[in-house]
């Protein structure tokens, strides 16, 4: 079965904004959560599943790539894809899309952990039924994530005063 890939729909909002017109670093983070918010939805831990089942998903690890700037207005959409998972833990990649754009604007991945909130916040395994969701999302998945795994970092080499003033050495 092939499911939808977009989990979440989203407007550029006005306070969103920065003072270059353009959305403000934060609010990508913020709407590849409320993202993160729908797939756990989609694979059953919504509120009331999140509630009767004392789990939840805690964010390990989360990385965005920054490919182009968005404005006030811009409808945004998220496609989400699981590149690995095992018994606790869940890979999920994210590609944020200007409209009916086919390029991404952004990029995300992020690590997250099942946790058991009825006494504490303990990892746990996934239910059975979560697991099959997740399975069927990773079996779905393109088998591309053109921007996961990306490590940031400068280019290696000697590393002087110069380097970091432009400055030549005596």
């Amino acid at each position: 079965m092939t499911y939808n890939r977009t989990i979440h729909r989203d407007t550029v909002r006005p306070e969103w904004v920065d003072y270059n017109g353009h959305l403000r670093d934060a609010f990508y983070m913020l709407i590849f959560s409320l993202a993160t918010d729908a797939f756990m939805d989609r694979i059953g831990l919504d509120d009331a599943g999140r509630t009767s089942r004392g789990r939840s998903l805690f964010t390990l690890e989360a990385h965005i790539n920054y490919l182009h700037e968005i404005k006030e207005g811009t409808a945004v959409r998220v496609e989400a894809s699981v590149l690995a998972f095992d018994a606790k833990r869940v890979h999920l990649y994210m590609e944020m899309f200007a409209d009916e754009g086919t390029e991404p604007i952004a990029a995300s991945e992020q690590m997250l952990l099942h946790v058991d909130t009825t006494n504490g916040a303990k990892s746990a395994a996934f239910d059975a039924d979560i697991a099959g969701r997740i399975e069927a999302m990773f079996r779905d998945a393109p088998k591309e994530a053109r921007y996961a795994g990306r490590v940031i970092g400068l280019p290696s080499g000697p590393r002087t005063a110069s380097a970091s003033t432009g400055a030549k050495p005596a």
